[in-house]
């Protein structure tokens, strides 16, 4: 594990005072992108209520289990199997995270993860807001071509130096989100904070052990690829009716038919995976029945894109289609 203390510089003195009073800038690697994928390295900023960085901490985890997608993280089951279980960092981790708002790009993933984990160690992360610097971006309308963190740090002059590294990965996102927080306590821009809500229990399901590695592709036989993490399966079938179109204001409901188009910053697959678990209809192309088109890019030519301009099909981006999933209405009983 590794730790640091980082001087902190002066900070402009208008400030909101609803602000938080800390960040932990997170970032988490992982096996994977499914519900039973474990964390395999962990990194952690401290920053002041300024967005100044107080220290920083790293640690490798051993999952347990595969590593997956060894081209992309870079850890190899020898290099995990000595590192320290999640439960024997958990604590070092509360320490970090505890009293702070939890900042990370596409904070619903890392929560998730980071919230079954401590489920796993029969434990809770003393965490009870994130921040998402997706949706932070938005809310200051920063000019990105799109939401990945490269995207963002390019923006602020950031320099990343070893991508799905986490912690290189916190830094990028650290440096690139004091700026950000400036801005937005320049003009009281409300942050966009959510609530979250830790797991009380946990049961997993078998996966291959670190060292266990057999078949499939660079020896791990969960079929992971280098184009997914994940297999691809037949999704189960819609069981509300179609409710008609979003509407904006209002709360999506069960059995509205959702797509997609475009780059996302998370997995399609998981995003997909959580619209169906909100009892959603995900719609692999767009007829004048879809109710909702997620993208990033809605001035792109996209065929998505072109068909809902023509069928005045409602657009949202991902940020604010992950923030209507949280409250998805319930379908009308017949």
């Amino acid at each position: 594990m590794l730790e640091d203390r980082t001087t902190a510089a002066p900070s402009p003195t208008a400030w909101p005072a609803a602000y938080p009073q800390g960040y932990a800038v997170v970032d988490v690697e992982t096996t994977g992108l499914a519900r039973d994928d474990r964390i395999i390295s962990a990194a952690v900023y401290r920053l002041d209520a300024r967005g100044e960085v107080e220290d920083h901490w790293y640690t490798l985890v051993n999952p347990e289990r595969d590593p997956g997608p060894v081209w992309i993280h870079g850890l190899t089951s020898d290099v995990l199997e000595s590192a320290p279980l999640f439960q024997d960092i958990a604590e070092e981790f509360s320490n970090r995270l505890d009293g702070r708002v939890l900042v990370a790009h596409n904070a619903v993933f890392d929560w998730q993860m980071i919230a079954r984990e401590y489920a796993r160690a029969e434990r809770e992360a003393p965490v009870r807001q994130r921040l998402c610097t997706i949706a932070l971006s938005k809310e200051l309308a920063l000019p990105l071509p799109n939401h990945k963190l490269e995207s963002l740090a390019a923006h602020f002059g950031v320099v990343q130096q070893r991508a799905h590294h986490a912690l290189d990965d916190a830094r990028v996102l650290a440096e690139a989100f004091r700026p950000s927080l400036r801005a937005a306590a320049a003009d009281s821009v409300r942050l966009p904070l959510q609530e979250c809500r830790p797991l009380t229990e946990w049961r997993d399901t078998a996966a291959p052990r670190v060292g266990q590695q057999a078949g499939g592709y660079g020896g791990y036989s969960g079929g992971y690829r280098p184009t997914s993490w994940r297999p691809s399966r037949k999704r189960p079938a819609c069981p509300h009716p179609n409710p008609g179109r979003y509407e904006d204001g209002k709360r999506l409901k069960q059995g509205m038919r959702v797509a997609f188009s475009g780059d996302t910053s998370i997995e399609r697959d998981l995003l997909e995976d959580r619209a169906i678990e909100a009892g959603l209809h995900v719609a692999t192309s767009l007829s004048r029945l879809t109710s909702l088109l997620v993208t990033n890019d809605p001035d792109s030519g996209t065929s998505k894109v072109v068909k809902a301009r023509q069928y005045g099909t409602p657009v949202v981006d991902e940020a604010a289609f992950g923030q209507l999933l949280r409250d998805v209405e319930p379908a009308s009983e017949h």
